[in-house]
């Protein structure tokens, strides 16, 4: 299997003094997945935690909702032309009796965002996938200030951003802002597509109870992915996209932006968010 880092010659230069010296980076290699022995997606990412990866990413494309679904994951021998295993394409079998939608339909619906469709189109087909309904009962209720402790919280747990610094990181918290999963990607959407995947593995879905941070921005597609696996909240410390802010606003996701220090903007679910009355001028 690929390493997570790895090391690259680079030349240094500080304040006009030049030098050569190792850099750690982080690892970058395509993972193909396929399904029932069928190819359907490539994705480029750090590896590790692959087989949760795999199955994230299919919970967000709507195949599978239960650890029921699942019968197993495994990488495939003979991947090359040699015979030899890259470590780098899995194969998911689902449980008989598991019905597979037109996953080249669905993708080109509400996953990929240069399909040309409109917004209306991306919306529609979530909500018809989704399995996992936001229904967080009693509502979750999360005051400002500890989603204002989150991102630093998550910073501490990025052990691999600590020798790179070139890696996104996703993690689950619960409502008492107590740290789940953390899990860091190239891709931010790789990073969620392993803490959905161990869930499914683990039989949590849905996340009903949970915080999804996320570093960067919120597309529509971690949007997606939150939704799809029931998550009632995302928090990103950039901003989010005017699809993103529509996909919450439609399904009942509370989304979180600009959290940083003791700001933040509520683009969506601010019913969540647990605010004090304001102090009536004296």
């Amino acid at each position: 299997m690929g390493r997570v880092t790895e090391r690259r010659k680079v030349l240094r230069i500080r304040d006009g003094a030049v030098s050569s010296r190792p850099d750690t980076l982080v690892a970058e290699e395509p993972l193909e997945i396929r399904l029932n022995g069928r190819p359907l997606a490539i994705t480029m990412r750090t590896p590790g935690d692959d087989f949760a990866l795999a199955a994230g990413f299919l919970v967000s494309e709507g195949v599978l909702a239960a650890a029921s679904d699942l019968r197993n994951i495994v990488y495939c021998a003979g991947a090359t032309a040699d015979g030899s295993n890259t470590y780098n394409v899995v194969d998911v079998t689902t449980a008989p009796g598991v019905v597979i939608p037109d996953l080249t339909l669905e993708r080109n619906v509400y996953t990929t965002s240069s399909c040309g469709l409109c917004g209306k189109a991306s919306l529609d087909a979530v909500r018809t996938t989704a399995r996992h309904p936001i229904a967080d009962t009693p509502r979750l209720r999360v005051e400002p200030e500890l989603l204002a402790s989150l991102p630093d919280r998550l910073r501490a747990a990025q052990r691999v951003f600590d020798r790179t610094g070139g890696l996104h990181a996703a993690a689950l918290f619960d409502e008492d802002g107590e740290l789940l999963e953390v899990r860091e990607d190239v891709g931010r959407h790789n990073a969620v597509d392993k803490l959905v995947g161990r869930a499914l593995q683990s039989g949590n879905l849905p996340l009903s109870r949970t915080i999804l941070l996320v570093s960067g921005r919120a597309s529509f597609e971690l949007a997606q992915k939150a939704v799809m696996a029931g998550i009632p909240m995302l928090a990103a410390v950039s901003a989010p996209s005017s699809l993103a802010v529509d996909l919450a606003a439609e399904t009942g996701l509370t989304l979180v932006g600009f959290l940083r220090g003791s700001s933040m903007n509520v683009y969506a679910g601010e019913d969540r968010i647990a605010l004090r009355a304001a102090a009536a001028p004296g």
